[in-house]
């Protein structure tokens, strides 16, 4: 991208979901079309995070499941190892390289990475040097989560609590300019103080939609996950977003698509469609 923003999808595996949560109301006579089923009914999703480098700094936005409870991963969830250091460093950066961790939202999936796991078998953050950012909502929520929503958030803002306890952790209060042409835009929907992030280099114009949409197969305006805690939130913020990403020309990048990780839109009729591109 231009002004010296450089941007990079960066993996941490892939895991398995139930298809029907993951498609919410939708009939899976549907949604298996595009996304077949394991026998246990699950559907492969990617696990992507966004390196986002400035002249100034290394953004990391989410950070994956993390490897601290390999066991209860492999046998619930289908994610044998965390990749996501492994492939940071392949791009020539370690974890003390990274200045700032934007997480989404706090459910397991998007901030078990955050911290790991030291020789003593002690809770760290994974990043030392970073500061961790996180909008307030978000954050009380997922430290008092209700019986409905505590399945997604297990014991992630737990663990997390490491990382207030060393001072590293910036509680955020609405839509902020993160560095220049970076932006966390919240939408809530999914969960409170959800936040997507978008990237504006003058002609270059990048969001990373986290759990708004977070497949490529989500593009239809109905299709949202019953892990929403207020779909009709999600619904309304999902209905700006494409129409902005088609009106604008923004390439989207999904938190969870599994072989097209990122694409732009493309109207077929009335339909909307994915112009897939590598990144």
């Amino acid at each position: 991208m231009g002004s010296g923003i450089n941007i990079n999808v960066i993996s941490d595996g892939s895991f398995l979901l139930d298809g029907g949560p993951v498609f919410g109301a939708v009939p899976k006579i549907l949604w298996e079309n595009h996304s077949k089923p394991d026998r246990k009914n699950r559907v492969r999703l990617g696990l992507n995070c966004l390196l986002i480098r400035t002249p100034t700094a290394n953004i990391l936005v989410d950070a994956g499941i993390g490897n601290k409870s390999p066991e209860f991963t492999k046998d619930i969830y289908g994610h044998t190892t965390s990749k996501l250091v492994r492939n940071l460093r392949a791009l020539g950066l370690s974890p003390r390289d990274i200045n700032f961790v934007v997480l989404t939202h706090l459910h397991f999936d998007h901030c078990g990475g955050a911290t790991r796991l030291d020789r003593e078998g002690n809770i760290v953050p994974t990043f030392p040097k970073a500061r961790y950012l996180v909008q307030r909502k978000a954050w009380e929520e997922g430290c008092s989560p209700n019986e409905r929503a505590y399945p997604v958030y297990a014991h992630g803002p737990a663990e997390l609590d490491v990382i207030k306890q060393r001072g590293q952790l910036d509680l955020l209060d609405g839509d902020v300019e993160l560095a220049p042409g970076v932006r966390a835009i919240v939408t809530n929907g999914h969960a409170d103080g959800h936040q997507l992030i978008t990237v504006n280099s003058g002609s270059e114009r990048l969001v990373f939609l986290a759990d708004l949409v977070p497949t490529p197969h989500h593009l239809p305006l109905p299709y949202i996950t019953a892990f929403d805690r207020y779909p009709d939130q999600t619904l309304s913020a999902k209905r700006e977003m494409l129409a902005r990403t088609e009106k604008e020309g923004w390439l989207m990048v999904f938190a969870h698509g599994l072989v097209e990780r990122a694409g732009y839109i493309e109207r077929r009729g009335k339909v909307l469609a994915l112009k897939p591109v590598a990144i």
